[in-house]
């Protein structure tokens, strides 16, 4: 059974502890957890955990509900003692340590941002300052300097004389982090920080803490966005019925199969715009990924096409990154996409690989040749529909475009050489082609 610290007796003791690191774990991670487990009852809440931090890095913790998140946090924060394993700071197992010796190396945010009682901004900043005094000490120039910094820092001095009763959610959780600052520890615990903020306060949460990272605070966060997570942190340990599932960049750890093995969810990952950082999208359940639909026997599916034909084949004609775009959408909404003729390394061929859909290419500056034009026509004659992406149908893409029926084609935007394409649907918006589409496979065109 898992062991609570309860006490507060040590709050008097060691007044003068030492919070520096051990120099003979100088070349150690700066918070490490090592075979961490924890049963709570019957339930094994967290079995073998282990994760490094290094000094002025940002690690986020994400996964299902239920997962174990909290758990590891306050067992990485030292108020909760793991039934095996062992949580250090600085090479210093945090078991060894009293509660106020802990506080002096980790600091932490929960996320519940009520507090029980009306105190003012300024006196919940100060409580941050307890581990440094003892009982009955008072507010010395290092406790104000402290106090006066973590509130300029997280922008909440306008707020010093306010009741925290009378702060909104987001304005609260900056002075939980404030309070949290004003303990002037190395390592900064936090609990779902943006979980009850909207888009903008979750930002300004994150770029907060990302500033902190910057200037040497060794950061581990519970975040279940998973975007800004990728935008954020520069770890991720992804955890899933106690066990960690994977850890490493968000790169890495967010893959379609790490997701569906952790999440039991179908997603769609690609890069963030203006970032390398991945852009998880959640995808509803479709025949053949797991879904009961595929059980289904009647003589069409619900967009028209042939019930055999779980991921209709869809072929894109364009080039360059609104191409590329519609091929992302295309396939996270479960088409089976080709593109062509395309140049090699354009950034239609590029994402095309990305989702698995292998483009008909040439060599940059060549123009289509005869056989990627075959090829390409091969695979339009054969698809359910055709997309033709801002195209310059002038040159050898008319024949690809050809091998479509009129009534199975979907322009977005404009032919680049401004020739009229017949076509069943026509969008601007490059949001809108999926649903075209499904609406051109349907033969529900009305409107498009």
């Amino acid at each position: 059974m898992s062991r609570f610290h309860e006490s507060r007796t040590e709050v008097e003791a060691e007044p003068d502890a030492d919070t520096t690191a051990d120099p003979d774990h100088a070349d150690q991670p700066h918070l490490e957890a090592t075979d961490v487990t924890v049963t709570i009852g019957d339930a094994t809440v967290l079995e073998g955990v282990d994760l490094a931090v290094e000094a002025g890095s940002f690690l986020g913790v994400v996964g299902p509900n239920g997962a174990g998140k909290t758990t590891l946090l306050r067992a990485l924060r030292g108020s909760l003692t793991p039934d095996r394993g062992h949580v250090r700071v600085a090479g210093e197992d945090l078991t060894t340590l009293s509660a106020r010796a802990t506080a002096r190396r980790v600091a932490s945010v929960p996320q519940d941002t009520v507090l029980s009682f009306d105190f003012t901004v300024e006196q919940v900043v100060e409580m941050g300052r307890t581990p440094h005094r003892s009982r009955f000490a008072t507010p010395d120039a290092a406790d104000r300097e402290a106090v006066d910094d973590a509130m300029a820092t997280t922008d909440t001095a306008r707020f010093a004389d306010r009741s925290v009763g009378t702060l909104s959610g987001g304005e609260r959780q900056r002075v939980l982090l404030a309070r949290a600052l004003a303990q002037e520890t190395p390592v900064l615990v936090l609990d779902e920080p943006t979980g009850s903020l909207d888009v903008n306060h979750a930002v300004e949460t994150l770029e907060l803490v990302r500033g902190l990272v910057e200037a040497g605070k060794t950061v581990v966060a519970a975040i279940h966005d998973l975007n800004l997570a990728a935008r954020y942190c520069d770890e991720l340990l992804l955890l899933a019925d106690g066990r960690v599932r994977s850890v490493g960049t968000p790169e890495t750890v967010l893959s379609q199969a790490a997701l569906r093995d952790a999440f039991d969810a179908r997603t769609f990952v690609t890069e963030q715009p203006g970032s390398t950082a991945p852009l998880v999208t959640a995808l509803p359940e479709t025949p053949g990924h797991g879904s009961a639909a595929g059980d289904d026997d009647s003589a069409t599916s619900d967009d028209g096409s042939d019930p055999g034909m779980e991921h209709p084949p869809i072929h894109v004609v364009g080039t360059g990154r609104r191409a590329a775009t519609v091929v992302s959408v295309l396939a996270a909404a479960g088409f089976d996409v080709s593109v062509g003729v395309v140049p090699a390394g354009d950034a239609a061929a590029e994402r095309a690989r990305e989702v698995d859909a292998d483009p008909v290419c040439v060599p940059s500056f060549s123009g289509i040749t005869g056989a990627a034009a075959a090829t390409a026509r091969e695979r339009a004659d054969a698809a359910a529909a055709l997309v033709l992406v801002d195209a310059d149908v002038a040159d050898g893409n008319r024949p690809i475009v050809e091998a479509v029926a009129p009534d199975r084609r979907v322009v977005v935007g404009e032919p680049a050489d401004g020739e009229p394409i017949a076509a069943a649907a026509r969008i601007d918006h490059l949001d809108d082609v999926a649903d075209a589409v499904r609406a051109v496979l349907a033969g529900e065109t009305d409107g498009w």
